[in-house]
């Protein structure tokens, strides 16, 4: 069980078979909720966060406890608990600013993992510590600097405002994918290596999202 209540981005650093000995070595496919309360000001985000087939794969093994070959919330609970508690110490890949400034946010809440198909979606709501105006720009990026993790939004619709005043605004950048040259070299990271040596930071530029908010 101890080794089943591992992060799965902890998961990760084990040597995942195919694609996954390379840079990067986790896909996820991001949905997010920008929350608004009465006064019009952002309160929290929430993600929805999609994990690919071959690290869902892995990350499940042994979880059916009751062996009916499905993967219920319940049996998936103690692993997403742990792993909403880790990426604490990434800060969550999330990061918020307003007027160019950052955002803190506060600790998980409402988090869950959903089996999909092959694939397992982590659900969790990042609440702001303090609820924050959006008349200065507010930027939101989910992105891991080191590239360990790729992180895409699949749709500029994958963002979306919630109970937000009419006047406010979105604005979403999809990022790119590395071209071939880029993800060869990057594909000579190994799996036991998280950070993206420096002179290889230059070949990511260019993938990361960014959704821009703007409440006039």
């Amino acid at each position: 069980m101890a080794r089943r209540l591992l992060s799965l981005f902890v998961l990760a650093l084990a040597l995942l078979p195919g694609a996954a000995l390379a840079h990067p070595h986790v896909w996820v496919d991001v949905a997010s909720e920008v929350s608004f309360d009465k006064s019009g000001r952002i309160v929290g985000i929430r993600h929805h966060w999609r994990f690919d087939e071959a690290f869902s794969a892995y990350a499940t093994q042994g979880l059916d406890a009751d062996g009916d070959g499905k993967l219920s919330a319940e049996e998936l609970k103690p692993l997403a608990e742990v792993n909403v508690t880790s990426l604490a110490d990434y800060g969550f890949f999330t990061e918020l600013t307003a007027g160019g400034e950052p955002v803190k946010l506060g600790d998980p809440v409402d988090y869950w993992l959903q089996p999909s198909g092959k694939q397992l979606i982590l659900h969790f709501t990042l609440p702001l510590k303090k609820p924050i105006a959006a008349h200065a720009p507010v930027e939101l990026q989910v992105a891991d600097p080191e590239y360990f993790v790729a992180f895409s939004l699949p749709s500029k619709e994958a963002v979306r405002l919630v109970d937000a005043p009419a006047s406010c605004k979105l604005a979403v950048t999809l990022g790119e994918e590395p071209d071939a040259t880029a993800a060869a070299m990057l594909a000579t990271i190994g799996a036991e290596q998280r950070e993206l040596p420096a002179e290889f930071k230059s070949l990511t530029a260019g993938t990361e999202n960014a959704a821009m908010i703007t409440c006039p």
